[in-house]
């Protein structure tokens, strides 16, 4: 067909690390991920009151990375993705460089979902999943080309992932998923029986 297609959303979607690396890391992951919601009273509270169902660190303990050797490693991983990502995206990063600055730790029971949002302030962001039941939702992302379609019509059932106001990724465990920071996504809700758990975090330009 004649047609360009331009203006691309890229979303990443790539294994951690290799098998037995991530056999050893996920199991003292998650481990740490329960002992804090058991510990993070206040993460506790602050779930309560915006995230009802689930447990997340992000109002409380969102600097992982940094009193944790196991979050620590993980971030070293994922460092190697962004900068392979950043290289997709054709940023000129001359004399400066991408930084995580927050990670945290999601737990997703039962019923629980996590709404339509996206990161302000940062550059890429992104989530490393490490126990993913069938049925515990896909992270779904918004065409941001969204609110200006105005009178287009409805897109065909079936038709081409790129042409769809959303697309949905369903992840799993050991994937690490990235995308930059302005896009729009939500967490669908968790339908099986056992806790959906990830860890999401930020990377800053500076």
């Amino acid at each position: 067909m004649p047609t360009l297609k331009l203006f691309p959303t890229r979303i990443y979607d790539d294994a951690l690390a290799a098998p037995p690396a991530v056999k050893s890391l996920n199991p003292q992951l998650l481990r740490e991920c329960y002992q804090l919601r058991d510990m993070d009273q206040a993460g506790r509270e602050w779930s309560r009151r915006n995230y009802p169902g689930g447990y997340t660190s992000y109002g409380s303990l969102d600097e992982l990375f940094r009193t944790s050797s196991s979050f620590d490693e993980l971030r070293l991983k994922i460092d190697r993705h962004v900068k392979r990502f950043a290289g997709e995206l054709d940023y000129d990063l001359t004399g400066r460089s991408l930084q995580m600055t927050s990670l945290w730790v999601n737990i997703v029971p039962r019923h629980t979902y996590h709404g339509l949002h996206l990161h302000p302030l940062a550059t890429i962001s992104g989530t490393y999943y490490l126990k993913i039941p069938a049925r515990s939702g896909a992270i779904q992302f918004e065409d941001p080309r969204l609110a200006s379609f105005m009178a287009a019509p409805p897109r065909k059932r079936g038709g081409k992932a790129e042409n769809q106001p959303f697309f949905r990724l369903q992840p799993r465990p050991g994937r690490l998923v990235l995308f930059e920071s302005w896009l729009r996504h939500e967490v669908l809700q968790n339908q099986s029986d056992s806790d959906r758990v990830s860890v999401s975090f930020n990377y800053h330009w500076a």
